[in-house]
């Protein structure tokens, strides 16, 4: 199957197979409770490893070796590893244990669990859990947010059956095939049926406030 990279379908392979991943809608519940789904996404997002790795990047440009070597150095541990493990799992309909490891019961008796990793290094499962995650409840889609729609308020939950429901009364879709939609896809379709709102982006409104601030600052200017 050809994923469509566009909407955050992937497709990873290993010397035996090939790996299908799709953050649907449906796909996102499996990863928990709504307020579960979140607490992923934050693991994923804030936790040490992200803050080292994006820190790297804005500070050289790209991830030095050092720090890749760091991360998936078997003494590391995050909480984004794991989020990422249940993340990609989710999106999987098959058993990825061989490409991002597993829990195992210790037989040793000095932790109740030891990691097993699998083929994929730690940094790879955290890069692609917060792509699927995002893909699957955030959305990437390069269209036109109005200012209005847009929010900084700290939400708990992320209820992947509302937007499953939104898309069979917008759509007119039975529910499997809503539940195989990502959020970035939910949003395009969302823009395609409704492409004329009026009004501005935030950018598009601090345009227009930024020029009107210079063209009041040029007229007091002109009359003092």
């Amino acid at each position: 199957m050809t994923p469509l990279t566009e909407i955050g379908e992937m497709l990873i392979s290993d010397v035996s197979r090939d790996y299908f991943f799709r953050p649907s809608f449906g796909n996102m519940s499996r990863i928990g409770s709504p307020a579960e789904i979140v607490e992923r996404f934050a693991e994923l997002h804030t936790s040490e490893a992200p803050r080292l790795l994006s820190a790297a990047v804005a500070a050289y440009g790209e991830i030095p070796g050092w720090l890749l070597a760091y991360i998936n150095s078997p003494s590391f541990s995050s909480s984004a590893i794991f989020a990422g493990m249940i993340v990609m799992q989710a999106c999987c309909d098959d058993d990825i244990s061989a490409l991002v490891g597993e829990l195992r019961p210790s037989k040793r008796g000095i932790r109740a669990f030891v990691f097993r990793r699998g083929s994929l290094p730690a940094s790879d499962i955290i890069i692609l859990g917060q792509s699927l995650i995002t893909h699957g409840i955030i959305g990437k889609a390069k269209v036109r947010r109005l200012q209005r729609h847009e929010t900084n308020s700290f939400v708990s939950e992320f209820s992947a059956f509302e937007y499953i429901s939104a898309a069979r009364n917008h759509f007119s879709m039975p529910r499997a095939e809503a539940e195989q939609l990502t959020m970035t896809e939910f949003q395009l379709l969302i823009n395609d049926k409704y492409p004329d709102q009026k009004g501005f982006t935030a950018e598009e409104y601090d345009a227009v406030a930024d020029e009107y601030m210079k063209k009041k600052a040029r007229r007091l200017a002109k009359t003092a």
